[in-house]
């Protein structure tokens, strides 16, 4: 990992302060959501907070038990080594969303509404999150310019192609927000996009493989967009089309739109000449 400084004998790793400015923006932004949909601010800070915790429990058993159980069999001590890596983004998804179900249930915290307002700030915070993730993609096949080198190789950046599609599909959940169908609507489409971005990088990292370039994360993808397409069916079967459940269409700020588009863009900007330039040093 890259080691930016040390503070009474721990060190502080550049992943781990991108994770933290990714929570710090995705909260900001499930707030704004939440308070536009009338949710109780108090509950899903509460409900946020506890659902990092529960995704980052998820994300490093995931990868204990389908990327390296013999590993971990050998050295159980590591498993508590979270500043050493080892953390698994679909492991935290589920993770996360089980127990956030889970406890909107327990506390009668509307669950799809709140589902919605999650999802942008989800994604968004993997997109920034992404941008100091150290693990690079396969050795490119040829001298693109985009390759970064390390060790004497040259690699794909897989970590920012992951944060790019991430914020393109950040754009796509915040702009469709408002024109819902269905309560649930803008998580199910979190769901599928996140999957086939993740599909896609696959290609370009390295993971224990099921069957030639399929790899085990190929295939988490494949199977959460089967169920969230079983789930989309089941809300839209169960949801009656009212103004009670479905928000107008037709209200729309095109300033507010604007200005998140231009920030995004900016944002993606950033983080692309951060990347290449935090990787030259």
């Amino acid at each position: 990992m890259v080691q930016l400084f040390s503070i009474g004998g721990f060190n502080i790793h550049l992943f781990g302060i991108t994770i933290a400015i990714g929570m710090i923006a995705g909260m900001s932004v499930m707030l704004r959501e939440g308070k536009r949909k009338g949710l109780n601010q108090d509950k899903i800070m509460d409900l946020g907070l506890y659902t990092i915790i529960a995704g980052v429990i998820g994300a490093r058993l995931n990868y204990i038990l389908a990327f390296n159980f013999s590993y971990y069999l050998e050295h159980p001590r590591a498993i508590f080594m979270l500043q050493e890596g080892g953390l698994s983004i679909q492991g935290a998804l589920i993770g996360g969303a089980l127990f956030a179900f889970w406890y909107m249930k327990k506390h009668k915290i509307p669950m799809w509404q709140t589902a919605d307002a999650f999802a942008p700030a989800i994604i968004l915070g993997q997109a920034i999150g992404r941008v100091g993730c150290d693990v690079f993609g396969i050795p490119m096949s040829r001298a693109w310019f985009w390759g970064v080198e390390v060790g004497a190789q040259l690699l794909h950046p897989a970590q920012i192609y992951e944060a790019i599609l991430n914020y393109i599909l950040f754009l796509v959940l915040w702009n469709k927000r408002k024109s819902i169908k269905y309560d649930g609507q803008i998580f199910m489409m979190y769901l599928i996009g996140f999957s086939i971005n993740r599909f896609v990088i696959e290609f370009f990292r390295t993971n224990p493989m099921v069957a030639g370039p399929i790899s085990i994360a190929h295939v988490y993808s494949v199977l959460i967009i089967m169920a969230t397409l079983v789930v989309m069916n089941w809300l839209k079967k169960k949801q009656q089309k009212t103004q009670s459940t479905v928000e107008n269409p037709t209200v729309h700020d095109g300033k507010i739109e604007w200005t998140a588009n231009f920030i995004i863009g900016a944002a993606m900007i950033v983080s692309v000449m951060f990347y290449y330039w935090i990787h030259s040093l």
